[in-house]
């Protein structure tokens, strides 16, 4: 396993970390997720992200489970807030009594004193930047993180986060996007402001939910058990790509994969990891065997040719508009 910066930050990430959005808690049984974990361990990964939301809170409760015997100072974990957790009024966003509430409410269910990187989960359109920015400050100065991230937020967004962040003297040290080859949207304007402010990308969705795995074929129905399969799994999220256009072009990427000793999966991850602002790209797994052959692709370089060929493939499938990245007018 490689690490890479955080940004600028002295953090140091395992260039591939372990997501529990939709496995643990609802997908897979726990026993399997502590196996999952145990192979990310095992395999080198350090770095271990969730949300109080993922699985209605049971997600974080069983990553602090199956990490529980581990050294904390040798694990990075990132957690987030902001998605309803509760059924009341101050139960979502990003007030100072949300995020107060909440950074406990994960630290109870992680069985830890302190999370690496606390996350804004989306940008809050109701509560005034100031306010949130002071709570997280607030919570970094309690002990309870080290730095500070946000996630899905758009550049304009980032940066008047990042003008209070240094007024406050906390660490604004990452970005949380969706990105693949086939979802391009941070590329035009987070990552060049990213860059410029030294916030690092920690993406999820790097095989655009399974689709570049090439195991789903077009015109054949989608293997069962897959997440194209269980809505409780994300076969929302997947459905856009589940078309003949998009599966026949992902299918093309085969030979590119073979020439390069991979699978799709790994020349899917590895392809995220040649961005130099992607500082680590975030796997999720049901099964061990998934998440030791994903690690695979760490220090994995993928030569200029073949970058461009995989260019011309997907060209005409990539979600490119980077007014996609968006954050729900209302609180949840």
């Amino acid at each position: 396993m490689e690490f890479r910066h955080l940004g600028r930050s002295g953090l140091l990430v395992s260039e591939i970390a372990y997501g529990n959005w939709i496995t643990h808690g609802s997908q897979v049984e726990e026993e399997a997720a502590l196996a999952c974990v145990r192979a990310a361990l095992e395999s080198g990964i350090t770095t271990f992200d969730t949300a109080d939301v993922y699985a209605g809170t049971r997600a974080e409760e069983v990553l602090g489970r199956a990490l529980k015997d581990e050294r904390r100072d040798g694990l990075e974990i990132l957690t987030k807030v902001f998605w309803r957790t509760g059924p009341g009024a101050n139960d979502s966003g990003l007030s100072r009594k949300h995020i107060m509430t909440s950074i406990d409410g994960s630290l109870r269910r992680l069985g830890t004193d302190y999370v690496d990187v606390y996350q804004a989960h989306r940008y809050d359109h109701t509560t005034p930047l100031e306010e949130t920015m002071e709570a997280f400050a607030d919570v970094v100065r309690a002990g309870k993180a080290h730095y500070i991230g946000v996630s899905e937020w758009d550049a304009t967004q980032i940066r008047a986060a990042k003008v209070l962040a240094d007024e406050l003297k906390v660490r604004l040290v990452s970005s949380q996007p969706q990105y693949s080859m086939l979802w391009r949207v941070i590329e035009a304007e987070v990552v060049p402001a990213s860059q410029e402010l030294g916030l690092g990308q920690i993406v999820w969705s790097p095989m655009a939910q399974g689709v570049l795995t090439g195991k789903y074929k077009a015109g054949e129905q989608p293997p069962a058990g897959s997440r194209a399969t269980d809505e409780k799994s994300g076969a929302n999220f997947i459905a856009r790509w589940m078309t003949d256009e998009v599966l026949n072009t992902v299918a093309r990427l085969q030979p590119l994969a073979d020439q390069a000793g991979l699978t799709m999966g790994q020349l899917a991850i590895a392809w995220v990891l040649s961005n130099p602002n992607v500082s680590a790209a975030i796997i999720g797994a049901s099964r061990p065997e998934q998440v030791r052959d994903n690690v695979k692709a760490s220090g994995v370089k993928l030569d200029d040719g073949l970058l461009k060929a995989i260019d011309e493939i997907v060209d005409p499938i990539v979600t490119r508009d980077p007014a996609l990245t968006t954050s729900p007018a209302k609180r949840p």
